[in-house]
């Protein structure tokens, strides 16, 4: 499964942004939010080549891995991994549900 290319939603783009937003403003830096950017990054290099390392959840099509406060969930095909949504764990778990029944 070399090769794969990342996508991101719309939906989980957002949610990336606006925690860096969050953290821009609380820390009146960007340095968080790079070492975040970072972070994710380097774990996208690893779902590219190790696509199903996250645990399934859902269905068999949708995984989700960990980043210390923050998840992943994606989806893989037989070329792309979709980013559809990037969790901060801090927040209420009913709003995650809610977020994959509507999935």
């Amino acid at each position: 499964m070399d090769g794969l290319k990342v996508f991101w939603t719309l939906t989980a783009k957002r949610q990336r942004d606006h925690i860096f937003e969050y953290w821009n403003q609380k820390t009146k830096s960007k340095s968080y939010s790079t070492k975040l950017n970072l972070a994710i990054r380097e774990r996208l290099e690893l779902l590219k080549t190790q696509p199903k390392i996250g645990k399934e959840i859902h269905s068999k099509s949708v995984r989700i891995i960990s980043m210390g406060h923050y998840s992943i969930i994606y989806k893989v095909d037989q070329s792309n991994i979709i980013i559809t949504l990037f969790w901060d764990n801090r927040q209420d778990p009913e709003k995650l549900l809610l977020f994959l029944r509507n999935k």
